[in-house]
Order: structure tokens, then C-alpha cells, then sequence
């Protein structure tokens, strides 16, 4: 398996066997017979450009010295930048959620005020207007997508959690990608697709964080040095957390939902520190966004007023229910369970359809394929309503705060659309001439007895789920959140409709079957619970309903999950992310390390290698990882750490390390580097081989590759279970593992209590409170083997 022979090391420890441990099925696209274990994700999964990243410290010499001139104030002034950062990643996407909300309801009200207004003289002009309207929103959409940021479409969720999960997405957190993001959302929602805007809301906080963590975009030179002290993949996972879950806040003004659902669903490390920064950043939107609102109560936000702003307020509706209730709302859970699994597999198989042979053709065909969804779904939402006859507005109670019919171009029930008299009211209009948000406040209201008739929501339920379907996956921001929501509370007042008639009751109102069926409906698709149930209890303020909501969550996840995987899941296998999920394959326990990389061949360089030899190691391997070997005084081969390929190519660029003598380097060169110049910004290409170019000359030098490594990676014996490697690999966030021989001695053990540390008052050094390591420390234990040259943590076997 091993370039360059099978020596043995002293005390039976042999040449590394470096493997990237993956899942067993999982196959190497493109790669050669000589793949090296040392491939990380990226290689796996080259198809789709992606990267793991490296949330594992780097200890090597560059980083040691940082650490050693960093005063006593670095410390303070590196955790007051963090909670800084968490306030203005509140305060950016705040401001961008009131931005694309406020922008979405006055285009709409423009829209539907103008359509209004011109088909009381003619149909056919209103209809060309409302179209033509629709179609200059979807193609502005479109065309900033594919020509601007083509990491901006669709939802950002599965990138942003396979970012979290390890894997970077080339582009998916650029500053380009923010802005198409943005004014992408607003041509797309505004436009009338079947999409929503709050997916890309958590793409858009994302996007946010991880620019601040860098201090901006180097790019467009909107860049600031003192504010980049997050040089490390695991501080900036931590600041795009904090902005996952200010993008959900601001999308359903839900702080504490959008805590859990970065908590649930995106992320794979969480720790109490995280907790409470991402708490205060979504606290800092509830703020930014309940000022936004009552700013816009004023009148100062043009049509719609506050409408934008998600929150179907039902704490006048239903007070109790009965438990002969429980189970129509089963057989809701169960029927959100089949469809929100049908909408993942037909999803699944059309964006596989899309990608494969539809947007290989070019740009043009995406950009002409959404504006032809524009269309198709303009005629839809204007010809439909024609076909059902207006009804007369009913009797509705003086305080009930309800207008019919509703002026154009304000939000509210009962649209009059093309109706002979004034006192009349299109039910399938309602929910078509309103935006998505307002149109799910038509179907939670209180107080609306047979506002619908069953053949209108049948109808719009069936066009509804198939645009649905077909919208999701164009080259447009795309959000699934309210178009589900949208889904699911159709089919749920339309139970509502029938349990009002069965029991009889005057205490049911058909609003609340319409948000159990919203739940359900995201349940069965998106697969989530906690952070779903406290999101819809925050979006309706209805504590009392929260036991309801549970058990339709419950019973329609269930139902999903015998059919697929989440929606999240699927799209993001589609796009060849690997995420590792939380418990390894079953099939793992019966396999050891051994036998996942045993097909592998390891390329290894030498502690002093020739920079010819590296250049070709790196333009005929694709890997990101490569152990380093050096001879010991016996002759014999030692593994003494493992050099990263973006590293090699920033000493290859650089060109200042390079030396005459094949010997290793003195101690006096090696101040030439900050940690700082190996960082890769994020979700940058990096640095390419292509782009180095070096003289003859210089080709034929040297390069000591001891400062630059890691001297301590972690290291597993080839026959332990590939389930405990798997778990090991995941929890602490691992881009390599090496995989040796079984070791023939222990050197010493580190038990609990070796890890207690205590600070020594006068010389402010940490004392190990184990016996056992203290006399380690004075080379008493284990016959003098205590003067080793690596760090002694790194020669212990971790209890």
C-alpha cells in the first residue's frame, strides 16, 4: 500500500497509513488506480467541486509562534470581537430581511394594484400587464444568477450544511453570491413563483458571517485588517451558525426557532459558548425586526404595510379541542407524511433530470426555462379564478377587524376579482391575487366560515403542488419553507372543512386544521421537530396549540422517513455534498479501518523533498493531504506528520523556504511565515499548481517540510472498528486520520484526572494533577523513555 516500501519503526510503530475515512459505498469519481488515502472529501466528490475543510489546529511552527507573542489582552479582545460580530450579524441580516420583505410587498402591491385597476376595462390588458410585470421580476432573477453568482440559486440550506457538517462549496459564501441572493429572492418571490424567500434568508445570514469572520471581500477590496482575527475553520463554522439561525429569526420572526433549528438541523458541533452568542444574535433580529415593524405600522412602507413581515397571529381562534379531534389531525400527520415524501422524490428526480441535461446547455436555456415557469404560472393564477363563480360576502362580526371585499392592493381576505357586483368575493382569487405570506394568513384566519368552498382549495392544492414541484430547482433563489406551508395548510382546512360538518361543533375553527396541515406538511418533507414546532407556535402565538402540533410533526416524520430522507438530505447528495451524519452505517461495525482504506495507495514526500519532486506529486494527485517521512538514526522510515496541499502551495508561491542543501534547515529560518498566509478564504478556490510558475533552477532545490507540518495528527490502529473511526472523524471535525499497524508499547495512559488542570498562582504554568504523569515529567516512569522530542500529550494513549 505504501510508496516507497513497508519499513518498519522502532517500538512496532510502522509506516502511517493515511486514509480518508469514508463511507464504504462511497466511490471516487475519476480517480486512478494510485488514489491515495490520504484524499479528503473533495476528491471523492470532485464532480462537485467541493473541499473539506480543516477544523482541526494546524500545531505547527508557524501557529506555536503566533501563539507565543500573542499578549495578555489577545484573549479579551478576541472574545469581546466575537460577541461583536454576533451583534452586527443580527443587525446585517435583520436589515436584509426587512429589505427583501419590504421590497417583495410593494412590487406585489404595485402589481396587483395595477391589474386591478385595468381589468375593471379590460381583461385581456390586465392580464398582459400582470404577466409582463411577473416576467421582467423572474428574468431580473434569473439573469443575476446565471450571470452574476450561480452559488445563489435555490435554497443555500444544503450547502450551508454541509459547510457546517465539514465540506466547503466553492462560491457559496462570497460576496457576490450575498448580493445575488438578495435582489435574486426579490425577483423571484415577487414574481409570483411558487417559491419562498426565508430559505435564502439563511443562506443570505450565512453569507453575512462569514464575511465579517474574514473582514470582507478582498475582491472588492471592502476589506479591514483589524478586524481579521477568525483565520480558522472552526471560528468562522461558529460565526455561520450564529448567522443560520439569525436568517430563520428574521424569516419567521422566531428567535428562539431559529436557535434550534441551526441547533437541529444544520450544524454537527455545538458547544454552551455557541449557544449563547447564537441566542443573542437572534435576539438582536427580534429587535432589529420589531422595530422594522412598527416603523412600517406608521405607513411609511408603502402597500402592504407590515404585511411582509411573517406572523399569522391565531391566539383568537380555537381555545380547545376535543379528543375526538385527534384523529382527523392524525390522518392530517399521515397525509402530510405522503406528500411531503412525494414532493422530495419528484423534486429529486427532476432537478437530476435539470442538471443532467437541461442546464448543461447553457445559460440561456435556464434563463428561458424560469421565465416560461413565469409564464405558465401567470396564466395559471389568472385564468383559474375565472372559472369559479364570485360568492356573496357573508355576514362578519363588526370587530372582527375583516373587510369584504378587500381594497386592491392591501392585504387581507375576500379578493373581488372580476366579480359583476361590489359586495362579492372570489374564494380561488384570494388566495392567488395575494403574496404567499398574506395568502397563508387568508388560511389560518379565525372567524371565516366558508370562506373556501372544497372544489377552490382542491384546485389550488393540485396546481399549487405541481408548480411547486417543477419551480423547485431553477436557477432562482428558492425558498421551500412558505410554499409548504402553503401546501400543507390547503389540505388542512380542507379537513377543517370537513370536521366543521362532521362533529357539528362551534368551537372548531377550520384555520387551526389549516396549520396543523402546515406542519405536517413540513414534517413530511423537511423532516424537522423541535425547531418546527417552536417556530409555528412563534409565527401563530397560540401556546394552546402546541400538544396539536407535536402530534402531527410526530406522526407525519414518521410517515416520511418510511418512504426517503429530508429534503435537505436528498438535494445535497444530488449535489455530490458528503455529509456525514450522526450515526454511522450499520454495516460499519462489522468493518475496521483496515479495510476502508485498503485499496488505497499512500503518497508520501520525504522531510526534505526536491521541489521538481513536489510540483509532480502535485499535478498527478489530487489529494489535500500527504504524511511527511523522515529517516531515523537507524536507517529506518518515521513518520513525523502530515503537510496539507494548500500549505505546499503557499511555500511553492512563496519560494523563500527554498534551499541548495538536501539537509534539513536550522532553527533561524523558519520566522518567515505568519500562520495567517496559509488561511484560505472561504469558499475560495485557493490556490491552484496551474497558477505557481517556477524557473529551471528553482526547480531544482530543496524544501524542509518539518516547520510547515502537523506534527501531531490523529492516528488509529488499523483493526478498530470503522464505526468508532467513523464517530471519531465526525465529532471532532476531521479532514485525516492516519491508519497504522497495532503499537507493540505504551508509552504512559492520560486518565480524567490528567486532564484537570490547575493555574500555579506565581509561575502561572499548568500542573497535571496525575501521580503517574508528574513522574513521567521527571523521566521516572516507564524506564527514562520520557525524553522524546515531540510534545509529551502527543506520545500518550488517550483512556
Amino acid at each position: 500500500m505504501l510508496s516507497g516500501g513497508d519499513d518498519g519503526v522502532p517500538d512496532g510503530i510502522g509506516m502511517a497509513r493515511l486514509a480518508w475515512t469514508r463511507l464504504p459505498t462511497a466511490d471516487a469519481e475519476g480517480a486512478g488506480p494510485s488514489t491515495s488515502a490520504a484524499a479528503a472529501g473533495d476528491e471523492l466528490f470532485s464532480a462537485a467541486a467541493v473541499e473539506s475543510l480543516d477544523y482541526e489546529v494546524i500545531e505547527n511552527y508557524a501557529y506555536r509562534e503566533e501563539q507565543a507573542q500573542r499578549s495578555k489582552f489577545w484573549v479579551p479582545y478576541y472574545v469581546m470581537l466575537k460577541w461583536l460580530f454576533s451583534l452586527l450579524i443580527g443587525v446585517g441580516t435583520g436589515l436584509a430581511a426587512i429589505f427583501i420583505n419590504l421590497a417583495v410587498e410593494n412590487f406585489s402591491g404595485w402589481k396587483y394594484t395595477a391589474t386591478f385597476a385595468i381589468i375593471k376595462h379590460s381583461y385581456f390588458v390586465g392580464f398582459f400587464v400582470y404577466t409582463i410585470f411577473n416576467l421582467a421580476l423572474v428574468f431580473s432573477s434569473v439573469y443575476i444568477v446565471t450571470n452574476f453568482a450561480p452559488a445563489a440559486a435555490g435554497s443555500g440550506i444544503p450547502e450551508i450544511k454541509g459547510y457546517l457538517n465539514g465540506v466547503d462549496t466553492h462560491g457559496i459564501l462570497l460576496f457576490r453570491t450575498l448580493v445575488g441572493k438578495i435582489f435574486g429572492s426579490i425577483g423571484s418571490v415577487g414574481g409570483g413563483l411558487a417559491l419562498g424567500k426565508e430559505g435564502p434568508l439563511v443562506h443570505t445570514g450565512a453569507c453575512i458571517a462569514s464575511l465579517l469572520g474574514q473582514g470582507g471581500s478582498a475582491e472588492y477590496h471592502l476589506s479591514s485588517r483589524w478586524v481579521r482575527i477568525f483565520e480558522s475553520d472552526r471560528d468562522r463554522r461558529d460565526l455561520v451558525t450564529c448567522g443560520c439561525a439569525a436568517g430563520v429569526a428574521a424569516a419567521f420572526r422566531a428567535p428562539v426557532g431559529g436557535v434550534l433549528f441551526a441547533l437541529e438541523e444544520v450544524t454537527s458541533w455545538w458547544r454552551s459558548h455557541l449557544m449563547w452568542r447564537v441566542f443573542f444574535t437572534s435576539a438582536v433580529v427580534a429587535v432589529v425586526v420589531r422595530s422594522a415593524m412598527n416603523w412600517c405600522n406608521s405607513g411609511k412602507c408603502g402597500h402592504f404595510g407590515a404585511g411582509g413581515f411573517i406572523i399569522w397571529d391565531i391566539s383568537g381562534g380555537q381555545e380547545d379541542y376535543s379528543y375526538q379531534e385527534l384523529f382527523p389531525m392524525a390522518i392530517i400527520g399521515v397525509i402530510g407524511g405522503l406528500l411531503g415524501a412525494l414532493f422530495n422524490q419528484l423534486t429529486l428526480y427532476i432537478t437530476k433530470w435539470r442538471r443532467t441535461y437541461l442546464h448543461k446547455k447553457g445559460k440561456r436555456v435556464q434563463i428561458f426555462e424560469a421565465c416560461l415557469i413565469s409564464l405558465v404560472t401567470s396564466t395559471i393564477s389568472f385564468v383559474l379564478p375565472l372559472l369559479r363563480k364570485c360568492s356573496p360576502c357573508p355576514q362578519l362580526e363588526t370587530n372582527s377587524g375583516i373587510e369584504c371585499p378587500h381594497p386592491p392592493g392591501t392585504d387581507g381576505n375576500f379578493v373581488n376579482f372580476y366579480c359583476s357586483k361590489d359586495k362579492e368575493y372570489n374564494d380561488l382569487a384570494t388566495i392567488f391575487f395575494n403574496t404567499q405570506d398574506d395568502a397563508i394568513r387568508n388560511l389560518f384566519s379565525a372567524k371565516t366560515f366558508h370562506e373556501y368552498s372544497a372544489q377552490s382549495l382542491i384546485t389550488f392544492l393540485v396546481m399549487f403542488y405541481s408548480l411547486a414541484v417543477v419551480t423547485f430547482g431553477t436557477a432562482v433563489p428558492a425558498g421551500q419553507f412558505v410554499p409548504g406551508i402553503m401546501i400543507g395548510s390547503t389540505y388542512g382546512r380542507l379537513v377543517g372543512m370537513f370536521v366543521v360538518k362532521y362533529y357539528k361543533k362551534l368551537n372548531i375553527e377550520e384555520g387551526t386544521y389549516a396549520l396543523l396541515g402546515a406542519a405536517s406538511f413540513l414534517g413530511g418533507s423537511m423532516r424537522m421537530t423541535v425547531s418546527l414546532c417552536v417556530i409555528m407556535v412563534e409565527i401563530t402565538n397560540n401556546l394552546k396549540l402546541l400538544p396539536l402540533i407535536m402530534l402531527v410533526l410526530l406522526v407525519s416524520k414518521a410517515v416520511g422517513d418510511f418512504f426517503n430522507e429530508g429534503l435537505y438530505e436528498e438535494q445535497a447528495r444530488l449535489r455530490g455534498i458528503p455529509l456525514l451524519d450522526s450515526r454511522p452505517k450499520q454495516v460499519m461495525r462489522n468493518m475496521n479501518a483496515k479495510d476502508a482504506c485498503k485499496n488505497q495507495k499512500v503518497v508520501c514526500l520525504p522531510r526534505v523533498s526536491r521541489v521538481i519532486d513536489i510540483v509532480s506529486v502535485l499535478r498527478t494527485n489530487k489529494h489535500n493531504g500527504f504524511p511527511v517521512v523522515d529517516r531515523g538514526q537507524n536507517g529506518e522510515s518515521l513518520v513525523i506528520g502530515l503537510i496539507l496541499r494548500s500549505h505546499l502551495l503557499v511555500l511553492l508561491q512563496a519560494k523563500v523556504d527554498f534551499q541548495n542543501s538536501p539537509f534539513p534547515c536550522g532553527p533561524g529560518v523558519l520566522n518567515r511565515h505568519n500562520f495567517s498566509d496559509f488561511v484560505k478564504p472561504a469558499s475560495s478556490k485557493g490556490k491552484s499548481i496551474d497558477d505557481i510558475h517556477l524557473t529551471e533552477d528553482e526547480l531544482g532545490l530543496y524544501l524542509d517540510l518539518a516547520p510547515f507540518l502537523n506534527p501531531s495528527p490523529y492516528i488509529v490502529p488499523e483493526d478498530m472498528s470503522l464505526a468508532k473511526v467513523y464517530n471519531l472523524f465526525r465529532q471532532l471535525g476531521l479532514r485525516h486520520i492516519f491508519v497504522v499497524p497495532r503499537p507493540s508499547r505504551v508509552v504512559g495512559l492520560i486518565t480524567r484526572k490528567d486532564l484537570l488542570l490547575e493555574e500555579d498562582g506565581n509561575t502561572a504554568m499548568a500542573e497535571l494533577q496525575s501521580t503517574s504523569v508528574r513522574g513521567l515529567l521527571n523521566g521516572r516512569l516507564l524506564g527514562g523513555n520520557a525524553h522524546l522530542e515531540r510534545p509529551l500529550l502527543d506520545n500518550l494513549v488517550i483512556e
